[in-house]
This record gives structure tokens, sequence and C-alpha cells, in this order.
């Protein structure tokens, strides 16, 4: 059993490329974001500010999230409700990095991952994986790409999704969320001692996914 970390940065297509090589070798595919979009929509629809005090034992036992797997690939489900699109709207990325920065609400999603690590072969992308959620994987890859490049990719999906969307203001959301997720005092993101860097900026997604596919080969 292999449990492969890949971190980075928002827009660094993280998703994409795990999902695709978990896919190739057969591994199981943990969208962690996904989570924490899950999670900060049920405060978004629910009116709940996204703050420390306001996610009580009582709240968070309400926020019911859990991973189907199909033959269409994975759904995100939210107290039993399929939120797969609704979560990779604008508000729900945002929410995502704010609700990420609240320890409690962290420490109930950390708890699910670790879980579903436990049953197989992983692959897990998220901020923290190879620091704090998984740090005894046995591959570890830190995942990222200029801010621009970041910002063109993010942008150019969500016009492919029929999404309006502003190039700057896309721009500006990742910088947030750089430095929310860089600059939070619980598990932030940084890459792992012992992770490989790999730099997207030049490479096309095909060229990424060989890549780390070469790396976990390497491993086993």
């Amino acid at each position: 059993m292999i449990r492969v970390a890949i971190d980075g940065p928002a827009g660094a297509g993280k998703s994409s490329i795990a999902k695709a090589v978990a896919k190739n070798l057969g591994f199981v595919y943990i969208d962690t974001g996904a989570m924490y979009r899950a999670a900060a929509v049920y405060a978004l629809e629910n009116g709940i500010e996204i703050v420390a005090d306001a996610f009580s034992n009582e709240i968070l036992n309400k926020i019911k999230i859990d991973i189907e797997y199909d033959d269409d690939g994975q759904r995100i489900l939210l107290c039993g409700r399929d939120v797969s699109e609704r979560i990779r709207e604008a508000d729900a990325s945002i929410g995502a990095s704010d609700i990420a920065t609240i320890p409690a609400v962290r420490l109930k999603l950390v708890e699910l991952q670790r879980r579903l690590a436990e049953k197989s072969s992983v692959i897990m992308d998220g901020r923290d994986i190879g620091t704090y959620v998984l740090p005894d994987a046995e591959v570890k890859i830190f995942l990222t790409a200029s801010v621009d490049e970041r910002a063109r990719r993010r942008f150019a999906e969500l016009e492919k999704k029929g999404m309006a969307a502003d190039f700057e203001k896309v721009k500006k959301d990742i910088e947030y969320r750089d430095k929310n997720d860089s600059e939070r005092e619980f598990a932030p993101l940084k890459m792992a001692d012992d992770a490989v860097l790999v730099d997207t900026s030049d490479m096309t997604i095909d060229e990424v996914i060989e890549r780390i596919t070469e790396i976990i080969k390497g491993a086993e």
C-alpha cells in the first residue's frame, strides 16, 4: 500500500493531476480541498459566519461530508446532497481558504482523511498532506506554478464551464488564498522537507502526469 501526498498552492492543478495519476495507477483519489469547499458551502448556505467562534461542536456534527466513487469519478456529498458542481464556484473557493484556518474544522476533516487513507493505496492532495495529514506518506510531492500561470489556468477552467470570470479577480483570489494558506497558524501550506518539488509553469498536463507517475513508481 502506498500513500501519496500532493501539496501546493491554489490553482496549481493538484486535483486534475492527482485524479489522472490515481486512475492510471489504480489508486484511490482523495480530494481534501473538496471537503473544505463543502464545509464552506454548508456555512454559506446556513448563514454561518466563517470565524472560529461560530463552529461549535453542535455545528460541526451537522456537517456531514462523504465521498462516493462511480464510473464518472468522484462525487462530493454534503448532508446527502451532491455538491460536486456547487463547490467549484468562486464563493466556495474563498470560503474554503477561510474555513481551513479554523482548527476545529481542520481536525474534523483530517480525522476523516486519515481514515480514508488506511483502506488502500491513495493519492491525497491539499495544502498540508505531507506535513500534517499524512506525515509518514511514502511519496510526497509539492506541485506549484507561477501566480500568473495558475490564474490563467483557473480562468480558462471557469470559462470552459460557462461561468463568468474576470482574470484580474481570479488572480487576486489566488493571491489571497496563497497568503491565507501560508500564514495560518494551524498546519500552514509549506513544502515538506522530504517532498519532491515539481514546478509545472512550463509543463503540459501530460508531462506533469508522466513526471509524477515516474516519482511514484520509483518508490514502489
